[in-house]
């Protein structure tokens, strides 16, 4: 990367990456591609020292960790899914009011006596007792999965790696229940599925992020200080 150009990531797809280009439209900062639409990179036309990369919204997280990009925009669950020496890289510098979801704990609407994690927890007892195994959780997210079941008291569980449409583990025998995010829960109505009473795992949004390793670079707090004031 040349030394005085700011590389800012942003997300390369889905409303995460419209509402983020809002803020540039906005700030009177547009946006542009030499090659249109499917170009993966990207200029300011005022700015001529700020080049734009359009990752995966976990990619942006991982670039800023390693310094490769000196801001990004992503969502806060990709942060704190992330391994904790990826998380002490990188600086949240404005949480903005878009990209609202909540990882979430769901069942199927069949287990009408499980309701709460307690219930949960006697449920992953009986079903190791009786069935000689774990209790499956399907999740794109491991990390925040377990450390929350866990910080709950419940341990007799197995996570399974989600790839695609998590909502439908339940009902291809991949898992028995699933961790996922949601923003209204009506994919999960859809797919038969109900949120835990207290099966709230976390809170995201969009956020500004900044890479410890920019935090001297030339411009840098300029940029920031712009994107970050209110609209």
């Amino acid at each position: 990367m040349t030394k005085n150009i700011i590389n800012i990531g942003l997300p390369s797809k889905g409303r995460l990456k419209h509402d983020t280009i809002n803020i540039f439209k906005k700030k009177k900062l547009n946006i542009y591609s030499e090659r249109g639409e499917r170009d993966l990179f990207g200029y300011i036309k005022k700015l001529s020292n700020i080049k734009v990369i359009y990752l995966h919204a976990r990619e942006c997280i991982e670039q800023l960790s390693l310094g490769n990009i000196d801001i990004g925009f992503s969502g806060y669950d990709l942060y704190k899914e992330s391994e904790v020496n990826i998380q002490n890289a990188i600086l949240i510098k404005k949480r903005y009011n878009f990209g609202n979801a909540n990882l979430v704990l769901a069942i199927p609407d069949l287990w009408i006596d499980v309701q709460t994690l307690l219930d949960l927890d006697e449920v992953a007892d009986e079903f190791k007792k009786k069935k000689k195994r774990l209790l499956r959780i399907a999740t794109k997210y491991p990390n925040l999965t377990r450390q929350f079941l866990y910080s709950k008291g419940v341990t007799q569980f197995q996570l399974v790696q989600s790839l695609g449409s998590t909502e439908v583990a339940p009902f291809t025998g991949t898992a028995e229940l699933i961790s996922d995010i949601t923003s209204t829960g009506a994919t999960l109505k859809a797919n038969n599925l109900r949120i835990l009473k207290d099966g709230e795992i976390l809170k995201s949004q969009a956020c500004m992020m900044l890479s410890k390793f920019s935090l001297k670079k030339k411009g840098i707090n300029k940029i920031i200080n712009l994107l970050s004031k209110k609209i």
